[in-house]
């Protein structure tokens, strides 16, 4: 028989195993409660987000969205998510939409129908017609505030504006590794978006004394500039300025390669002719160096394409489409002349390594790039024709 003593003490430990045994079972629960509640808040943390596109559509209706998207033009983006919107006004002919009702110009089926005849002619040469990115494009530099500031030595002393624009040039923030693109033309751009300003030069280079330029231009509150030389772009300055032949800005029309990124070219763009007509110019050109035939495009004439031209259906490249996309929406202005083919233009990529349009191009030449461009559905918008500047809109 066990004594009475141990008995107790017995009962003792097991009401106290018990109690601990309950105690430990609470604690377990209770931690089993608070790894549940972390884990759903982990699971909740790393989920995606709930949104109505996790809700499965009918299949039908998913069919017809994918088709309507398919077959949609990309859509214009807001003005104030594009990249370039400082340079010019929004209301410049660079970056102003052109509405369907745009009249054309009464020769306008003449000089498309010559237009056309020089792109057979060129493609059949196998010389374009050209998107160029080298020496008849320019290189743009977006300089900080702090950008250190050079002197730029101007070559042309004797032409008319040249002090003003000695002036002009007095202080310009060059990176000290700027590279102006190749000869004949060694253009570069300088653009300080802190300061609103624009520099543009044309024979640029870097010699033993410093920055020289042959001539250019230089433009005050740019983000407000109509797009072309006025006596409003600097103190002094010259309707004659500007680093192309028509007074307007070289970087202007310029396809940049953020907007290439972009999927996007939301403004006007740059085309230049074999020759232009001799004598006049139209708005928004103040001059010409122009010595074609008379049938010929003058410089600052606008075409665009035809707006009831279903774009998507043409299977163009990408950068095509986003080229005709351009020319449809904004239009093309004839900037100079190259005395040897039509030009488009890209941004010269002498500031980046490598060649960075060998992922738009995709082994394609230009010609092959524009070999399917619709040429002949181009129409000439309505020209005012000068012979002198100032050379206004009406």
């Amino acid at each position: 028989m066990t004594p009475p003593e141990v008995e107790e003490t017995r009962t003792h430990v097991f009401f106290a195993a018990f109690g601990f045994g309950i105690a430990a079972l609470a604690a377990i629960g209770v931690l089993l409660l608070l790894g549940l509640k972390r884990d759903a808040k982990r699971d909740a943390v790393f989920a995606p987000p709930k949104t109505t596109a996790s809700i499965v559509a009918p299949a039908s209706q998913a069919q017809r969205t994918a088709k309507r998207r398919s077959e949609a033009l990309p859509a214009e983006r807001p003005k104030a998510d594009r990249p370039g919107d400082d340079l010019f006004a929004p209301t410049s002919f660079w970056n102003q939409r052109l509405p369907g009702t745009t009249p054309t110009d009464p020769t306008s089926t003449t000089l498309v129908q010559a237009l056309v005849a020089e792109v057979a002619r060129e493609q059949a040469a196998t010389i374009g017609p050209w998107i160029g990115a080298n020496s008849g494009s320019t290189p743009l530099y977006r300089v900080q505030r702090a950008q250190h500031r050079v002197r730029v030595h101007l070559d042309s002393r004797t032409s008319r504006g040249a002090r003003a624009l000695q002036r002009a040039w007095a202080s310009v923030p060059i990176p000290n590794d700027a590279k102006p693109a190749v000869p004949p033309d060694r253009h570069m751009t300088i653009w300080q978006p802190a300061t609103d300003t624009l520099w543009d030069f044309f024979g640029a280079r870097k010699l033993s004394d410093g920055w020289h330029a042959e001539w250019g231009g230089a433009i005050r509150r740019v983000s407000k500039s109509p797009g072309y030389y006025t006596r409003a772009a600097w103190p002094g300055a010259s309707r004659s300025w500007g680093a192309t032949a028509s007074s307007l800005p070289v970087i202007g029309g310029t396809m940049l390669l953020n907007e290439l990124r972009s999927g996007h070219i939301d403004h006007a763009l740059a085309l230049n002719v074999p020759a232009a007509r001799p004598g006049v110019f139209a708005w928004p050109a103040q001059r010409t160096d122009g010595d074609g035939p008379l049938n010929a495009l003058p410089e600052g004439a606008r075409l665009r394409l035809d707006p009831s031209l279903d774009v998507g259906a043409l299977h163009l490249p990408r950068m095509t489409r986003m080229i005709a996309l351009a020319a449809q929406r904004y239009g093309l202005v004839v900037r100079d002349q190259t005395h040897h083919g039509i030009s488009l233009f890209a941004e010269n990529p002498e500031q980046f390594r490598g060649n960075p349009y060998n992922r738009y191009f995709r082994g394609r030449t230009p010609p092959q790039m524009l070999a399917n461009f619709p040429w002949d559905r181009l129409q000439v918008l309505q020209m005012h024709l000068c012979t002198a500047a100032p050379c206004n809109r009406r």
